[in-house]
């Protein structure tokens, strides 16, 4: 195997720990994964949608949903195309929620990479950035 093979197996795990060693509660993952996938959704969100998004069954995304509504960062609404469905909205606190969570992750981000050069730590950013993007879209297409 060569150098750039091993390197390329230890993508998943590495993920994996990232993941693990986000400086956050777990509750605070799962919120900010459903407030990030409502806001991101290029058309309207429901509960179904974001169980898909999320690679979970309905009742854990409707759970999730419940539970970031009783904290006032989502809200439902009918859908402006079809008025018999009911889609996700952010409200005002959960888009500042999104906000704190990224600063905290920013932060983490920053410190993590202190010892990096500037050019190092702009490079992966742009890199993480277009790969998550890629992978959004990657996922979209397996899905169908």
């Amino acid at each position: 195997m060569s150098g750039e093979e091993h390197l390329l197996d230890q993508i998943g795990p590495a993920l994996s720990r990232l993941r693990r060693r986000t400086p956050a509660s777990g509750r605070d993952l799962s919120r900010n994964l459903v407030l990030n996938v409502v806001a991101d959704a290029p058309d309207e969100m429901t509960v179904g949608g974001l169980a898909a998004e999320m690679g979970v069954a309905q009742p854990v995304a409707s759970r999730t949903v419940a539970a970031c509504i009783a904290d006032g960062l989502l809200r439902r609404a009918a859908s402006q195309a079809d008025g018999r469905r009911t889609v996700l909205e952010l409200t005002e606190r959960g888009d500042a929620e999104r906000a704190r969570f990224a600063a905290e992750q920013r932060a983490a981000f920053e410190d993590i990479t202190a010892e990096w050069s500037p050019e190092d730590r702009a490079r992966f950013a742009r890199l993480l950035v277009r790969y998550t993007t890629d992978a959004g879209v990657w996922s979209r297409r397996q899905r169908g």
